[in-house]
């Protein structure tokens, strides 16, 4: 019978929300409050966002580690994401840790996003402790966020000592925890003693080997790959004989270069490591998330990481329009292939398959907006290319076809109730909920299909006058619920290479919305505005005003045109149709027709890309 023993010098924890919960607020003040910095250093905002993309969007994209020392015991801290897009990274980083603290907001209350991180905490079977943040607002609820928190966990199908949770109430950006409401309190000691009493300390057997699931990636331009994960059991020193078990349970010897263990927001070098803690072993090459370390006199595989499989995909080619490498620095299908392969290896949610013609591949992904992110990142680091519309995944089950569908949420005002309810019941959409508080806001929930919401998001927004708020997670797949149209209105497409004028575009705004101004280049194929109409026109962008030797008795009017919408990834990816693409290059996001010239889209109707349907 083994023998578990625990590192009572360690404890494990996860931080799980909802999207602007206050999550990586909470971190901020823990790092304070824990001594890690000395007094009076000067100290940024939201540390754990340290990607350019997570400080501008206010979001956390990647789980990242760190860790703080309290009362000699060390905490491990893994900040997820609360975006269900990015859920691959929230199930790798459950797998390094003993518990979790899911922070809820003490007005909104548990989000569809909230169910679904608190769901894969539950099914690792974690203890979790429940904050109720932001309860300095005025319009917090706490108590009522309180008993849905409660719901949740029992819809959840959570265990009696799950649904037993511990709580507390915050707030977050002032660094206050507090037992009860009532409590005074300037501190988040009460937090910090409440992980130590309620987080269960991690176990090993002190008679097994070395063994260590990889869950985490990185690089150092010193040292190379780097893998990052909990130990199971035994110790492991530098410089040690290991090998490394993959997915085909093959034995990849290797040699420990160094060992860092987390300290604070970054790496310490370390001797030796125990049981339970989250460390970094380098001079590994052939590592992928999921993989086995452990020594080659006793080579066990442990349990690979599982994630839900994809639901959307979306087709990556290069770019084929006249303006090709003009702006990117990789435009090669070799170079983006190769990038795209690399992402498979940090992302265990994203997968690349070749689609059958050498200049492009099919990327699959958990929604659009994880994919927009991808081709973000890819952007800035110097990469030009096309990518098509965003398709669900179907499945096929005893002659059935199954799609998946979203448990939508939507928070607006009473007055848009009618025409939120009404566009989405046209996209085949179910409402399941309804709650009017009588305080002029509305919560609405639906299930309704994830292709429905591709290009829905914008149009939302201008329903509700952008005061709407729109989330959903992923329900589970349901019989396929028929077809519908998604866009009503055409597009407004270039017919000629040229810069666009001003003359002509004040000519074409009755036409529609453009997305050009005067100036700005354009070829054939290119897509410079939103048709009124269904139905694609051909425009001329560059026509002048004629000019000739007689003097007009008064002045020319003056041209005054309407501002263009700002172009991003996200919007361009929910407008375009299957036979519209989306240019992507360092500098520009511009929308296009797969078949550039007019003459051969009018004689030669395309086909969709057959990439949305896997078997």
């Amino acid at each position: 019978m083994k023998r578990l023993v625990k590192n009572n010098a360690i404890r494990n924890i996860a931080i799980i929300a909802h999207v602007d919960h206050g999550k990586t607020t909470l971190v901020d003040a823990m790092f304070k409050q824990s001594g890690l910095f000395r007094a009076g250093q000067a100290v940024s905002e939201r540390l754990m966002d340290t990607m350019d993309l997570e400080r501008e969007r206010g979001i956390t994209i990647a789980a990242k580690n760190c860790s703080v020392s309290w009362k000699d015991v060390k905490i491990n801290i893994v900040d997820t994401p609360g975006h269900s897009d990015f859920g691959g990274e929230v199930e790798r980083a459950l797998s390094m840790v003993d518990g979790a603290l899911l922070l809820v907001d003490a007005c909104e209350g548990p989000l569809p996003q909230t169910r679904f991180v608190l769901k894969k905490a539950l099914e690792s079977g974690l203890k979790v402790i429940v904050v109720i943040n932001k309860i300095d607002r005025k319009d917090a609820q706490p108590d009522v966020v309180l008993d849905a928190v409660y719901d949740l966990f029992i819809d959840l199908g959570a265990s009696e000592a799950q649904v037993d949770f511990p709580y507390m109430y915050a707030i977050g950006r002032d660094g206050i925890a507090k037992k009860r409401l009532s409590d005074k309190s300037t501190d988040l000691h009460i937090l910090f003693d409440t992980i130590l009493h309620e987080i269960p300390a991690p176990v090993h057997d002190p008679k097994e080997p070395f063994q260590m699931l990889v869950s985490d990636l990185g690089y150092s331009d010193y040292l190379g790959r780097l893998a990052i994960g909990k130990i199971i059991h035994g110790t492991v020193s530098s410089h040690k004989n290991l090998v490394c078990i993959n997915s085909e349970n093959e034995q990849i010897p290797l040699k420990v270069t160094k060992l860092q263990k987390y300290e604070g927001l970054s790496f310490k070098p370390a001797l030796s490591v125990e049981p339970g803690d989250i460390v970094v072993l380098s001079g590994i090459d052939e590592v992928k998330i999921g993989d086995t370390i452990c020594t080659s006199e006793s080579p066990r595989a442990l349990k690979r990481i599982t994630v839900d499989e994809p639901t959307i995909s979306m087709r990556f080619t290069i770019n084929d329009s006249p303006f090709s490498g003009l702006e990117g620095k990789f435009v090669q299908s070799a170079k983006i292939r190769e990038r795209l392969f690399k992402e498979t290896l940090m992302n265990v949610a994203i997968q690349v398959e070749e689609s059958g013609d050498r200049d492009s591949m099919i990327v699959k992904g958990r929604g659009e907006f994880q994919l927009a992110i991808l081709i973000e990142t890819m952007r800035r680091e110097g990469f030009e290319f096309c990518v098509g519309r965003p398709h669900v995944i179907f499945k096929y089950k005893n002659g059935r076809k199954l799609e998946p569908v979203e448990h939508l949420f939507i928070d607006c005002d009473e007055e848009f109730m009618g025409v939120v309810a009404e566009k989405l019941s046209r996209r085949k959409g179910k409402m399941t909920n309804l709650v009017n508080n009588g305080g002029g806001r509305v919560r609405i929930e639906f299930s309704i299909p994830s292709r429905s919401l591709i290009g829905y998001r914008n149009e939302f927004l201008t329903d509700t006058k952008g005061t709407g708020i729109m989330n959903s997670s992923l329900a589970g797949y349901e019989e396929y619920r028929g077809d519908f149209q998604s866009r009503f209105t055409g597009s407004l497409v270039a017919d000629r290479p040229g810069n666009a004028v001003a003359y002509a575009l004040f000519n074409l705004e009755p036409r529609g919305q453009l997305f050009v101004k005067p100036g700005d280049p354009g070829y054939e194929g290119m897509i410079i505005g939103e048709h009124n109409r269904d139905g694609d026109l051909n425009v001329n962008q560059a026509r002048e005003k004629k000019l000739s030797n007689m003097r007009a008795a008064g002045k020319d009017e003056a041209v005054v045109l309407t501002a263009i919408r700002p172009m991003t990834i996200e919007w361009a990816l929910n407008f375009i149709r299957d036979d519209e693409m989306v240019e992507i290059t360092p500098k520009s996001i511009r929308l296009k027709k797969t078949i550039l010239s007019a003459q051969k889209r009018n004689t030669y109707k395309t086909p969709p890309p057959d990439d949305s349907c896997a078997t």
